[in-house]
């Protein structure tokens, strides 16, 4: 492996990045690294002058990306080895979730690393040889030094070609025993479910709620899958556990107190400090199942947490031109950790009377276990009691209190927006927007908001219109009027289910048909003979063929997201039970099948999968509420609120392709509700009560 001649050696070009379409790209163009975007160029360079590729997967929202930029990729003899050495490469992990995919699994063969930023050293054929996460310039925090391991590797790069070679075969042979060591066991849904509930209960914290311990994310489709088992199987501690999991998510510092909507994870188990970024897919993901969970169990704690998701993907999320944005960061200034987002008692002093400032204080748990770790004297705002409490605490009525600590928390929110602000990133993916299409839609129906579908619509509208086509699907971005990035399920899957239930709840047949044709082009496209969906459609993938993007590879298990397998298998059924079409249901059948045989011991990361076999043996249950007048909305209005797993509520009669009994098509003019489980149709219900009661019983006799 020759090193090149000097002529072959690159020129700089410290702005290659500025005009890339992702924000984190054009971050880095001002750094006097060398970086290439993601393509064939700089692997076709790096054989040409002999070189080894550095790899360097991130994104905007990533605090420790940021940290690594603004110390180790800013450090002049880092940047030095590398322009002698190595080819450089930058991947924004959102815009290529397909890329970061293969280079993680690759790295976690191999050193059993893996987040981001992720830091992989690759042959010009793409294949890994050493890998890692975050490296600082010079050794420290327990990390070899940057400016050493580029050295080593550049060393060894030149003068042990076999040891490079075994290394990226040593990757190989561990991705292989992977996929070959994953068992397929023939498992009937009931024990997929009872294995994944029981596992569920073995990780539960009864503490805190939630599963497993620190750092602990949150799991969506877990809770999602409890609250229907509770129904379903008739398991009250599902339900129990899954409320109470919601229940400290959106009490914890996971949860934006101040301007709503959830951060990415937790790095204590008691959900008191996150990680502050802010994902559009956890915003979406838990504001869909914490719908859910307040069907099942209403508290008002729940449904404040649902209207302040709502605004700020509305508001800080949202793009004017239609759809929703990927993240909000975590940091606003180099150095930064959150400082955006956290209250020092002199701001609070600054910002509050003393009267407030103690109710807060309370409240909040200020100078509790929400000071941060770096700097105690920042406070994380958690909820540490509720305002019932908190008046009885204080021996003064609640609803003045109330008003008090309405009026404070506004104050500290008029205060946190006059701070530099966070960077939003506001690039509209396909998958992330299916994700808030389907929260939505639940949201307004479950809140009794139909303005909440007018983002949902224009987001829908904008993708259908500029990144569609019914021969290929949805592009994973929109980006000046088109889309980019063919043939990832990622996006078919969260759309066509996003497309499903806003279809549902708007009542509009474009969207169920759009749905449909995803569906087909998933079927025909991504099916592979193990009955598993792939990640990369080969016929449709318009990105570079680089190392491993052309080797199937099955996304499976959420991470906490939802699984690609799983959301398509969702998006089935929920369209079968919608429309009638049992050959659709079939397809699902044999998806969840294959899911099940392979993810029996996969705990909280099948829970998506869970959810999916589960909605599938649950009857369809279709409401149709006739008449008008306060009656007919009563009625309505108890559909809406009450939890049912596979539940379709309509307010009349709807169009085709929506399919309902004949029983529930007649247009009657009377106040009454029309209640159909599958095919079996109750007797016309006229009471709200009555008709929750008939809900909740799915069509058995109501106690």
């Amino acid at each position: 492996m020759s090193e090149g001649s000097k002529a072959d050696r690159p020129v700089a070009k410290a702005h290659r990045l500025e005009h890339a379409a992702s924000v984190y790209l054009r971050s880095a163009a001002e750094q006097a690294i060398d970086w290439y975007p993601w393509g064939t160029e700089p692997f076709e360079l790096a054989r040409r002058l002999g070189r080894p590729v550095l790899i360097d997967v991130g994104a905007v929202w990533c605090h420790w990306c940021h940290v690594m930029d603004e110390g180790t990729y800013s450090d002049p003899e880092v940047a030095r080895i590398l322009a002698e050495e190595f080819v450089a490469v930058k991947i924004d992990r959102d815009e290529n979730p397909e890329v970061d995919r293969r280079f993680q699994r690759q790295v976690n063969a191999l050193s059993g690393e893996g987040g981001w930023p992720l830091t992989a050293f690759a042959t010009p054929d793409g294949e890994v040889f050493l890998g890692g996460t975050y490296y600082p310039p010079e050794d420290g925090l327990g990390r070899p030094g940057f400016r050493r391991v580029l050295r080593e590797v550049a060393r060894m790069y030149r003068d042990e070609p076999a040891s490079i070679r075994q290394n990226a075969s040593v990757v190989r042979g561990a991705l292989d025993r992977m996929a070959e060591g994953r068992t397929v066991r023939k498992t009937s849904s009931a024990e997929f479910r009872t294995r994944i509930r029981a596992a569920l209960n073995e990780s539960y914290d009864p503490v805190n709620g939630g599963f497993g311990h620190a750092p602990k994310f949150p799991h969506a489709g877990s809770v999602e899958f409890l609250v229907l088992d509770a129904v379903a199987e008739n398991e009250p501690r599902s339900g129990a556990r899954g409320v109470e999991t919601m229940a400290r998510m959106v009490d914890g510092g996971m949860f934006d107190q101040v301007g709503g909507g959830f951060h990415r994870y937790s790095v204590d188990e008691g959900w008191h400090i996150p990680h502050f970024e802010k994902m559009g897919a956890d915003n979406a993901e838990l504001l869909a199942a914490l719908v859910e969970v307040d069907r099942y169990e209403p508290r008002p704690r729940f449904s404040e947490a649902i209207r302040a998701t709502v605004a700020w993907s509305s508001t800080v999320l949202a793009d004017p031109s239609g759809g929703f944005g990927a993240s909000q960061d975590a940091d606003n200034a180099p150095g930064d950790d959150g400082g955006y987002f956290t209250w020092s008692r002199e701001e609070l002093k600054a910002t509050l009377t003393p009267e407030e400032r103690k109710l807060v204080g309370r409240a909040f748990g200020i100078g509790t276990e929400g000071r941060m770790p770096h700097d105690p004297d920042r406070n994380v705002l958690y909820r540490m009691m509720p305002v019932s409490e908190l008046a009885a605490d204080l021996g003064e009525p609640e609803p003045g209190v109330r008003r008090s600590f309405d009026a404070a928390v506004a104050k500290l929110a008029a205060a946190r927006a006059r701070r530099p602000p966070p960077l939003v990133d506001r690039t509209p993916y396909a998958d992330i927007n299916g994700l808030f299409l389907r929260a939505l839609a639940r949201a307004s129906q479950s809140e009794g908001e139909p303005a909440w579908l007018a983002p949902a619509r224009r987001a829908a509208d904008r993708f259908l219109r500029e990144g569609y086509s019914s021969e290929a699907g949805v592009a994973h971005r929109l980006n000046a009027g088109s889309g980019s990035g063919r043939g990832l399920l990622v996006d078919q899957a969260a759309f066509a289910l996003g497309l499903v239930e806003l279809g549902a709840v708007t009542v509009e047949p474009k969207y169920i048909v759009a749905a449909r044709e995803i569906l087909e082009v998933i079927e025909r496209e991504f099916r592979a003979e193990n009955g598993l969906l792939r990640d990369v459609a080969p016929r449709l993938y318009d990105g570079p063929r680089i190392g491993a993007v052309d080797e199937p590879a099955y996304p499976l298990e959420d991470t906490p997201n939802l699984a690609p397998n799983s959301a398509a298998a969702i998006a089935m059924v929920r369209l079968a039970s919608l429309s009638g079409d049992e050959a659709l249901r079939g397809r699902a059948a044999q998806l969840i099948g294959a899911m099940s045989d392979r993810l029996g011991s996969a705990g909280v990361f099948a829970g998506g999968a869970a959810y999916a076999a589960g909605l599938l043996e649950v009857a369809p249950a279709r409401v149709v509420v006739e008449g008008e007048g306060p009656e007919s909305e009563a009625l309505a209005r108890a559909a809406e609120r009450t939890f049912y797993p596979n539940l379709f509520v309509f307010r009349g009669a709807p169009p085709p392709p929506f399919s309902l009994p004949e029983e529930l098509g007649t247009g009657r003019s009377l106040p009454r509700a029309l209640v159909c489980f599958g095919m079996r149709c109750l007797a016309p219900i006229t009471d709200a009560d009555e008709l929750a009661r008939a809900i909740r019983a799915g069509g058995r006799a109501a106690a």
